[in-house]
């Protein structure tokens, strides 16, 4: 056996055990105990020397478990020490886990040039080959997945969302569905009306928005206080914003090697990481990195007060001011999470959003709309609040797919909103991730937005008023337009129905599971001989950085908010993600206020019907997509039970899985066979 064939055995026994294996960790664990004879320097346990592990599900966040001031310099003072032992320059950030930007420590000389998005192929158009990245904003955009990913109950990293974002799961094993979160990178966009956004003065309270959505590039990881998250760390000290599209070896990415060692004393409990937690039967990624085999000792790592003469405190135009602060509590009033008080029984433990007034942001409300013409198919306010208490105590009983132990609940934010995609009512349940916030919201428009044919105002009008995508040629030069409503004539071919997505067209109804389907490179999801979804880019055009509409709707607002924080724009995006003319003058054209914060194309939401008549959509997001589907799908179902107003999920025959273009159906939700952790009943989404 080959000597990189151990290394690999090692390795990989390590990361799927927590255990120390080779004689080079048993050497190198006594220069990195922490006193307590935990080799790793408690990446073991993710608990500070000298503490005990705690089993956290879910509740143990308090308002004392957040991010001092001296933990913020401390993470970055270990991370500076691993790359001055690699000789390297990095850029590190430190977020909260409701994204407030902590600190940015940019070394001396780190990526002078910027940063380069590429996936690693030969593709050009959508994001790849975008070479005016500052690096700030990538080790941003690391911290924040790293923080936005996990809860008490796993911890997920930038190189775990690269494994479940491609366009097989796992990458490159042919004739396998997507990842699971395929799409979810162009999530918490710099755009969204939902983020909230640091001002000159104290930020805004919630979830932060981030300024190239979430990443797949190695590098960000969660850091952990007595159990529970309490933010992450990002790095980029190279040139390239990618992600790892071979996960059969092990990488030596320096980005998460200097990452890791930032996280020394901070680390992710063993048993909630990625690697203890299967999806499909496959194990997910943790990290590459480990503890062991670091090039400096974190334990001794030099103060952060000595770092003057090695970089420096910066600030980033829209995300912090060039000093360390101490995060949020999460959970508590200043983060803009805590419990509800106002709208729902407790039993259900329920969790708002709030502002800094500590005033609820997004209360049950009626609609803005009238659909059909008729003020009688309206949603209610109290009927928002039924659909939202039924969803939720769904999702309580439901059995959670990517937490542990074993048995948890799964946990996730479910929004409501109108035909006009006005948020009408938002609930999360405790400790869920973070993420999920900003993607329910997409998938619940996603959902009642492409439900619209044969409903006025169309959305293929929509689409077709909105500006071309303006793609750039590395720097500040056009490569190429295209032209939005080149995807409403692509769908109405594919589907062979010219009236699709019109106002004189057959109503349809489509989940997030149909729309997906759409949306895959290779229709339906998965078999490498299938042709491209008609929203999707061909296979031989496809990446994640170039997806398809889904880029295409965002991507000039990506790059008017990039050049606004590279001082090159003078003011920023606005808070809409569609309708930005990007290098045609950076305006706002026609923006769809019902895609205010971009689409998503993985399962999750469903319209929402009053008899035959559109008039909502239920999205959510948070733990296995089939566990959402059965939340939204189910959710629903339940909501009606309660109501008895006609409100229900749509009529059996206008949804999307009558359709069958190519000779294959099209699908609308799937949940799983044996949902809940309180009965043993099966089907329970069938015949519904």
């Amino acid at each position: 056996m080959s000597v990189a064939s151990l290394k690999y055995m090692a390795m990989g026994k390590h990361i799927r055990n927590g255990l120390v294996v080779t004689g080079l960790t048993l050497l190198l664990g006594a220069c990195l105990s922490d006193g307590g004879g935990n080799p790793e320097g408690d990446g073991s346990t993710g608990i500070g020397p000298g503490t005990v592990a705690i089993a956290c599900d879910g509740s143990c966040a308090n308002a004392s478990t957040f991010l001092t001031v001296t933990d913020v310099q401390t993470l970055i003072a270990q991370a500076v020490g691993e790359a001055q032992a690699l000789g390297l320059a990095a850029t590190i950030a430190v977020v909260d886990r409701v994204g407030n930007v902590l600190a940015v420590f940019k070394m001396n000389n780190a990526n002078p040039n910027n940063v380069t998005i590429t996936s690693g192929g030969n593709i050009t158009g959508g994001l790849e080959g975008v070479s005016i990245i500052p690096d700030t904003l990538a080790a941003i955009a690391k911290a924040v997945t790293g923080a936005y990913l996990s809860t008490e109950g796993n911890a997920f990293t930038s190189r775990t969302a690269s494994q479940i974002i491609q366009e097989h799961f796992n990458p490159r094993e042919k004739d396998q569905p997507s990842g699971p979160l395929f799409g979810v990178q162009f999530s918490q966009l710099p755009c969204s009306d939902l983020s909230a956004r640091f001002a000159n003065g104290p930020a805004d309270a919630g979830p932060k928005r981030s300024p190239l959505g979430l990443a797949a590039d190695p590098g960000g990881l969660p850091v952990y206080k007595d159990g529970t998250p309490v933010g992450a760390i990002g790095v980029i000290a190279d040139s390239s914003y990618s992600l790892d599209k071979d996960i059969v070896d092990f990488d030596q990415s320096v980005d998460e090697q200097i990452a890791v060692a930032g996280t020394f004393g901070f680390a992710a409990p063993v048993d909630r990481r990625a690697d203890r937690i299967t999806v499909l039967g496959k194990t997910l990624r943790f990290s590459d990195a480990l503890f062991a085999n670091l090039a400096s000792n974190p334990a001794t790592a030099p103060p952060f007060a000595s770092l003057g003469g090695v970089g420096q405190l910066v600030a980033v135009t829209g995300y912090n001011s060039a000093a360390a602060i101490a995060g949020t509590a999460f959970g508590q009033a200043a983060s803009g999470i805590r419990p509800d008080t106002l709208d729902f029984p407790a039993s259900l433990d329920a969790f708002v959003l709030v502002d800094n007034a500590n005033t609820e942001r997004y209360r049950p409300i009626a609609g803005t709309d009238t659909p059909g013409g008729n003020p009688a198919n309206t949603l209610t306010a109290a009927e928002v609040r039924q659909i939202l208490s039924s969803a939720l105590s769904v999702a309580n009983r439901a059995r959670a797919q990517i937490r542990r132990p074993t048995g948890s609940a799964a946990r996730v934010t479910i929004s409501v909103v109108d035909t006009n995609g006005a948020i009408l009512g938002v609930v999360r349940g405790r400790d869920a991730p973070v993420f999920g916030t900003d993607v329910s919201l997409q998938k619940a428009r996603t959902a009642v937005f492409v439900s619209g044919t044969g409903a006025s105002p169309a959305p293929a009008d929509a689409l077709r008023a909105l500006p071309d995508t303006v793609y750039l040629d590395g720097g500040l030069v056009p490569l190429g337009t295209i032209t939005i409503g080149d995807y409403v004539s692509a769908l109405q071919g594919f589907l062979a129905d010219p009236g699709a997505l019109e106002s004189a067209g057959s109503p349809v109804a489509f989940a997030d599971r149909s729309g997906g389907n759409l949306s895959r490179p290779t229709y339906p999801d998965g078999p490498v001989g299938g042709p491209p979804g008609p929203l999707s880019k061909p296979q031989s055009e496809w990446s994640v950085f170039s997806t398809g509409l889904q880029l295409d709707l965002v991507y000039n607002a990506v790059i008017h908010h990039v050049g606004f924080v590279a001082g090159a724009v003078t003011d920023d995006v606005v808070t809409n993600c569609t309708g930005d003319t990007g290098l045609g003058g950076f305006a706002t054209v026609n923006p769809i206020p019902a895609l205010a914060n971009g689409i998503q194309i993985f399962p999750g939401s469903v319209p929402i019907y009053r008899g035959s008549v559109r008039i909502g959509g239920i999205g959510v997001s948070g733990d296995g997509v089939d566990q959402d589907d059965l939340i939204a799908f189910f959710g629903l179902h339940e909501a009606a039970q309660q109501l008895l107003s006609g409100v229900d999920n749509a009529p059996r025959q206008i949804r999307a899985d009558t359709l069958t273009p190519h000779g294959v159906r099209l699908r609308y939700v799937n949940c799983p066979v044996t949902p809940f952790n309180d009965s043993s009943d099966q089907d329970v989404c069938n015949g519904l």
